[in-house]
């Protein structure tokens, strides 16, 4: 991309004037953090959103519902926030190679005070990016790198996402003892498909809190695991998905971001549990629920930090109580009788601290329970497995760092391949 100098350094030097301030104020604070700690009124806090210009890097675009989720999510920022369509500018189908960087430095040019990227490999470039800008601050979801890198302008967000898959998981287990009790499968035929990503801790924890979610209601439940190797690939997830109902999976679920595995329970008259969004009006017959990452929050959160010249924390984690963890309406047509009120028990357990997703009682590892698991969380420099995750009889997911590290193979599931 060619790089106009001059523009650069006009745009800077305007970025600069304005975010000076924020420089002093950037560095760690508490991951759960929620409140920028204001103490701008909020004629003057409104002030200086007016100067605010924002700028999003996605991996892909709308026809990717993780994408169109962070785009969604950006759109209620901007309107609870008050800006204009002029301040803020998205940049979509951003690969996970340079040209990440060279769209930063655009989103620079063109008077961006802060950038959020979207995508796990966006990482290196972001932090690239933030190493030549240091008056811009760059905001980088699911990543793992800002509390060790320490860069005052360089920040990682992601959610407790395993507590809406969680949730998830129980309307599942409703529907497979539904479909018990109706004598359209034995106990022992309740067997779950999963169509997953990569075989990254992201997706484990996902699937895995998942099935304990189903676990928690019907304690016979097993499940199946097929990776494609890709976040997005709507014929290898249709293929996935189909290849799991081909194994005798009854129930389908997904981290995966197309139409693929829907469209093929649809079509297979499966029930489906979803991700990043409903998919009703597309499988009004086989839709039960989808969770997802409400990303607004975090958007406030450090967009008024910057307009107000407050740190933003390096790792941030949003959850059910900060509002960034949540599940669409159950489809009634497809769930089963009592769905959502058990979902709104158990988010009222969750928030209460009655229930934790990976309570070591309610799975074993190689048929043991575990008492402790050492996990590399990069608490340190050292990139070393040397963290204790478990105490007070669960394992403490996303509480070290915001990007999921549950990396654990439970008894229970089962994954048809691993090449990925």
């Amino acid at each position: 991309m060619k790089r106009n100098k001059c523009m650069r350094l006009i745009a800077l030097l305007a970025v600069a004037v304005f975010t000076i301030c924020s420089l002093a104020g950037c560095g760690n604070g508490d991951s759960n953090k929620t409140d920028n700690g204001s103490s701008s009124s909020s004629s003057n806090a409104s002030s200086a959103l007016a100067n605010i210009k924002v700028g999003l890097i996605c991996l892909h675009d709308e026809n990717s519902t993780y994408d169109l989720n962070f785009i969604n999510s950006l759109e209620n920022a901007k309107k609870k926030l008050g800006l204009s369509d002029d301040q803020v500018i998205i940049k979509k189908n951003v690969p996970e190679t340079n040209e990440c960087k060279e769209a930063a430095f655009d989103l620079v040019d063109r008077g961006c005070n802060i950038i959020f990227a979207d995508s796990f490999g966006h990482e290196p470039y972001m932090i690239e990016a933030a190493a030549q800008y240091p008056n811009v601050q760059f905001c980088h979801a699911t990543g793992t790198m800002a509390h060790t890198e320490q860069k005052a302008n360089f920040h990682n967000a992601f959610a407790s996402i395993y507590e809406g898959r969680y949730l998830a998981g129980i309307a599942a287990g409703m529907k497979l003892n539904e479909m018990i009790e109706s004598g359209k499968i034995t106990a022992d035929q309740a067997i779950m498909g999963y169509v997953g990503a990569y075989t990254y801790a992201e997706v484990i924890s996902g699937y895995t809190s998942f099935y304990l979610g189903a676990k928690s209601v019907c304690p016979s439940v097993t499940m199946k695991v097929q990776f494609t190797g890709s976040w997005y690939d709507e014929t290898a997830e249709k293929e996935a998905a189909t290849k799991l109902i081909s194994s005798d999976c009854v129930l389908i679920s997904q981290h995966a971001d197309s139409m693929g595995a829907p469209t093929a329970c649809e079509n297979a008259g499966i029930p489906n549990v979803s991700y990043n969004g409903s998919t009703k009006d597309a499988c009004p017959n086989t839709f039960i629920v989808s969770s997802r990452i409400d990303w607004a929050p975090y958007y406030e959160y450090a967009i008024k930090a910057v307009a107000e010249g407050n740190r933003i924390d390096y790792d941030w984690t949003g959850n059910i109580s900060t509002g960034s963890v949540l599940l669409t309406e159950v489809n009634e047509k497809a769930a089963a009788a009592g769905t959502q009120d058990a979902i709104n028990k158990a988010i009222e357990d969750l928030k209460a601290g009655k229930v934790h997703v990976f309570d070591t009682s309610a799975f074993t590892v190689g048929g043991k329970t575990l008492d402790s698991y050492k996990a590399d969380v990069d608490t340190d420099d050292n990139y070393t497995p040397d963290t204790e995750v478990i105490s007070n009889g669960y394992f403490h997911e996303s509480e070290f760092r915001c990007a999921p590290y549950f990396d654990l193979r439970i008894d229970g599931i089962t994954t048809l391949n691993e090449m990925y």
